[in-house]
Parts: C-alpha cells; sequence; structure tokens
C-alpha cells in the first residue's frame, strides 16, 4: 500500500464523516443561533430553554437524515471493500 492509496482511503473518510455530520451540526447551529437570539431579546436565562429544543432538532433530523447518513456510510464501506478485494491495500 502506497501513500496516495493511504491519502485516498483518508480524504474518502474524512469527506463521508463531514457529509454525515452536516446536516445534524447545521440545525444544532441554527437552532442554537435562534434560541440565542430569542435569549437575547427577552433577557431569560433559562438553561433549559437552550437545551431541549436543541436535542429535540437534532433527533428529529437524525431521524430524517438516516437513510442519507447510511447510504453515504455504505458507500465507503464498498470502496474500502473493493480496494480490500483488488489487492491495492
Amino acid at each position: 500500500m502506497d501513500a496516495v492509496s493511504t491519502y485516498e482511503i483518508l480524504r474518502l473518510t474524512i469527506m463521508t464523516v463531514l457529509k454525515g455530520s452536516g446536516p445534524v451540526l447545521a440545525v444544532a447551529l441554527a437552532v442554537g443561533l435562534i434560541i440565542a437570539f430569542i435569549q437575547a431579546l427577552t433577557q431569560i436565562q433559562e438553561m433549559t430553554l437552550t437545551f431541549v429544543p436543541k436535542i429535540i432538532a437534532i433527533f428529529g433530523t437524525l431521524v430524517l437524515t438516516l437513510p442519507f447518513i447510511y447510504g453515504t456510510l455504505s458507500r465507503l464501506s464498498e470502496q474500502i471493500f473493493d480496494l480490500i478485494a483488488s489487492g491495492s491495500v
């Protein structure tokens, strides 16, 4: 296994992690910003006000994007297994 194939596997893995976690992180960021804006406007500093809606939004996003995440991970697995079967790794 040479350096080029190692870097290719690492690149594929990093891109898969970014694709899989991107939607969930984006929703968590958006919900956090909206709640922070509401807290700044109303000056309500309740800890559960930030935590509960963000957790609900994250779980909802996970449920909706689970097929996409599964497809992304299965494509990476197939590519890695193809490399192993061809003897490149």
